[in-house]
């Protein structure tokens, strides 16, 4: 069978089960005078997709919430602010929104990381230039495992390391808006871990009439994809009306041998009926199985440029780990969630989000390994593999990939009541997930270089005393129990609005450790408690203008990589992770002081901001003595940072022109002397400017559009990025440029809007690191405050997508 037709039928079975569980939604019935039934149908009047109907307030992240949007884009682009990247906003805190217009004209099938580039103070880069490979993103200097990100309602965020992997998450053509927080996530949001903001995307609603979208795409590196989504409209007699799509797109490797490939199968369906009662499921799953791109240090990079990549040629007599089959990324996931709101009585609402998280999939990798002496923790024995033993064989090139499986349902609750100028929320977030995470070593087809299992499955490398060897092995089982609350208080018919909450968060996470000889024991617990207060105010001066002021709490728990030893061990200084779990969490306190102007041609925002952050947590690694060398995390003391973001759009001005300009200032400080070299001195990095923080950041986007023509100019400016503590190591600051242009037809027959779009992204093809992925105390060798000599550190990175060129041609029906 075809692979494309292998694929095809692995998410259709992923999404097939979802249509008759969303069909049985129907809505209740009315008994007509004849005393049959008769379904109750209540269309909501729309309204444009750039506005919001009512005040936002604290705990409002679930999509449900949300007022309810036009989805005729060609409608509403006319009133659309800066080409689709700027709505009304009535939070009582920064927020920048994306619309469903400026996705529909970027480059399809980009992550949702490349879609809010623009915004103030987000800084994000790709590895790739269909953002196949995933890619990075910080706010205010902030990384994503700091930042919540959601889908429907629903955490994305690896419950782990909190890691995001945006290439995994949604198809951008069912995509209506992505909401960015750039100081704080909202109390009702599902995150452990959302220190530095949030990142919400929802999807479009059905078609309440049969209909659907194709969309396909070809560009350079062989880049190829094609997107179908069919509408059902309303199913027989039913408020009950739901869509499916399939997307599939592969691309060649821009440095290095092999490819990306990603198989992507999204539904959703939707009942409505009342009074403002819905039911939605949504059910997204997603394949891939691509080359990873390696990261570079700073001398790798002089040296190699672009050009640090894995080999493509496999020499069986001289086989190597560095070989790219033995570097793949196989990964599948499976997103499940059905937010739903009811309404209890006329002041009473209730909205429920369940959920359910599937992950499973590796990253590769190969190591040369004895046979003749394996560490079973300190203790050295044989081992063998297959046919291989210590007899017949000294060491082995063995496949050993990083696997991780993680089961992850939840829900999150909330009771809203209004009562006149009051509306008070509660709510309660439970949460209990399962990880294992586990590194087998398995056997290489030596004809091929291949892998024999792409999962690392057997046979696998089994020591004399009979136990499977393994880089790491654990489980983790995490509990989150979240209540909160919320009461906003509406004065002076609507101009002014106040607003408290409180989430009080606890988490418990019990760990098993399967490798022997460990710091901390088999078994370890953690558990932390942490209450979170918010307030804010807003206060309409006129219809245009409003200022808003806001102070919230969040944390993040110290990942569960911190609970476990793991990697090879080391005679005297143990494995090579080394377990630190008695660790605080990570706590910041953010304030921000703003005003919006939102008149008839031009709106803007300016916002002051300030945040302190205690118990910051990164990853070191200590160099001993010997030459051994472990990583540990770690308590990197506090931080503060004081900033400016600014964002100015129009609606059509002169030729249908629509500018948009975003900018960001920020002077971020580490206020703390950070450990480095063997641990037991310190570098002068207090009051050093914060490593992944670019002081300056600027965009600017230029939209045309008559109806039938459209085009758009898209430039971003990222200054220089720090990746010490000591500041003695950055990435230049790098300007980057995007432009799309495109040509609606008339419809034709069934045909609906036939579009011709291009697509160039990074246009003068500039070669860059774009994101500082690991950072180091210092990278020179420099003195400690107490005197030690200390050897300068690596710190790694990210190199940049480069040029890209893609044609699409769609069309509704």
């Amino acid at each position: 069978m075809p692979s494309f037709m292998r694929r095809l039928l692995t998410t259709s079975a992923l999404i097939s089960f979802a249509i008759p569980a969303a069909s049985a939604l129907a809505a209740p019935a009315s008994v007509q005078s004849d005393g049959s039934e008769k379904p109750v149908r209540q269309v909501k009047p729309a309204v444009a997709a750039a506005s919001s109907s009512q005040p936002s307030m604290m705990g409002s992240t679930a999509p449900t919430d949300q007022a309810p949007e036009n989805l005729d884009v060609k409608g509403a682009r006319h009133r659309s602010v800066g080409g689709g990247l700027m709505i009304k906003e009535d939070a009582a805190k920064s927020r920048s929104t994306v619309t469903s217009e400026f996705i529909q004209k970027q480059a399809p099938g980009l992550n949702p990381m490349q879609l809010i580039e623009m915004l103030p103070g987000v800084n994000t880069t790709s590895t790739d230039p269909m953002g196949l490979s995933g890619g990075h993103v910080s706010m205010r200097g902030l990384t994503e495992s700091q930042i919540g990100f959601t889908l429907e309602g629903f955490p994305i965020n690896d419950i782990g390391n909190y890691a995001v992997y945006p290439q995994e998450i949604v198809d951008p053509e069912n995509l209506r808006t992505i909401n960015v927080e750039q100081g704080s996530a909202d109390l009702d949001s599902p995150h452990i871990s959302a220190t530095g903001g949030a990142v919400n995307m929802y999807l479009l609603d059905p078609k309440e009439r049969l209909g659907g979208k194709i969309v396909g795409s070809y560009g350079n590196y062989n880049a190829r994809r094609i997107f179908g989504r069919l509408d059902t409209g309303y199913v027989g007699h039913t408020n009950v009306r739901g869509y499916v799509s399939f997307s599939d797109a592969v691309e060649q490797s821009w440095r290095g041998p092999g490819g990306q490939n990603k198989l992507h199968g999204e539904t959703k369906w939707v009942s409505e009926w009342g009074k403002g009662n819905k039911i939605s499921f949504s059910l997204v799953g997603n394949q891939s199985t691509g080359v990873l791109f390696p990261t570079t240090y700073m001398d790798t990079w002089q040296q190699k440029g672009i050009h640090n990549a894995y080999a493509s040629k496999w020499d069986p007599k001289n086989p190597s780990s560095n070989y790219y089959q033995l570097h793949r990324n196989p990964f599948t996931n499976i997103y499940a969630s059905a937010p739903s709101t009811f309404t209890l009585t006329d002041n009473l609402t209730l909205t429920e989000t369940p959920y359910f998280w599937y992950g499973n999939g590796n990253g590769g990798g190969a190591y040369s390994e004895s046979l003749t002496k394996q560490q079973y923790g300190s203790q050295a024995m044989t081992g063998s593999i297959g046919p291989y033993n210590a007899s017949n064989t000294s060491s082995l090139l063995l496949y050993n990939p990083s696997n991780t499986q993680t089961y992850r349902p939840g829900a999150v609750t909330k009771l809203s009541l209004h009562t006149g100028i009051n509306r008070l929320s509660i709510g309660y977030w439970f949460e209990y997930s399962k990880q294992i995470q586990t590194g087998p070593y398995s056997l290489i087809d030596y004809a091929t270089g291949k892998p024999e299992d792409l999962l690392g499955g057997g046979p696998n490398l089994v020591l004399a005393n009979g136990q499977t060897a393994q880089y790491r092995d654990t489980l983790t089982q995490t509990r989150i129990h979240t209540m909160f609350i919320a009461d906003s208080l509406s004065l002076l018919h609507n101009r002014l609005t106040l607003e408290a909450g409180l989430k009080y968060t606890v988490v418990n996470r019990q760990g098993h450790n399967f490798l022997p000889d460990t710091s901390t024991g088999p078994y370890i617990n953690g558990s932390w408690q942490q209450p979170l207060p918010a307030a804010s105010i807003r206060f309409k001066i006129n219809d245009e203008n409003q200022l808003f002021a806001s102070s919230t709490t969040n944390f993040r728990i110290p990942m569960n990589t911190s609970l476990y030893d793991s990697g090879a061990y080391y005679a005297g200084s143990g494995y090579s992770t080394h377990a630190n779990a008695n660790m605080k969490p990570e706590i910041s306190i953010s304030e921000e002081f703003g005003w919006r102007y939102q008149g008839p041609l031009v709106m803007s925002s300016i916002t002051y901001f300030h945040y302190n952050f205690t118990n910051r947590l990164y990853q070191q690694t200590v160099t001993m003595a010997n030459g051994d060398y472990y990583s540990q995390s770690i308590n990197g003391g506090n931080s503060h940072a004081d900033g400016v973001d600014v964002e100015v759009g129009t609606r059509p001005i002169l030729y249908h022109l629509r500018p948009y300009f975003s900018a960001e200032y920020i002077n971020a400080r580490t206020d703390s002397n950070v450990a480095a070299g063997s641990g037991s001195d310190y570098v002068f990095s207090k009051g050093k400017f914060a490593p992944q923080t670019p002081k300056y950041s600027l965009a600017f986007n230029l939209d045309y559009d008559d109806g039938h023509f459209f085009a758009g100019y898209g430039l971003k400016y990222i200054a220089k990025q720090y990746s010490t503590f000591n500041n003695d190591q950055h990435i230049p600051g790098y300007l980057t440029m995007n432009v799309n242009a495109g040509y609606r037809f008339k419809d034709w027959g069934i045909m609906k809007s036939p579009t011709l779009r291009l697509n160039l992204r990074n246009i003068t093809d500039r070669h860059y690191l774009g994101y500082v992925n690991g950072t180091a105390a210092n990278a020179l060798a420099t003195t400690g405050v107490y005197g030690t000599k200390i050897k300068g550190g690596s710190s790694t990175y990210s190199i940049a997508a480069p040029f890209m060129v893609m044609g699409s041609a769609s069309v509704d029906f």
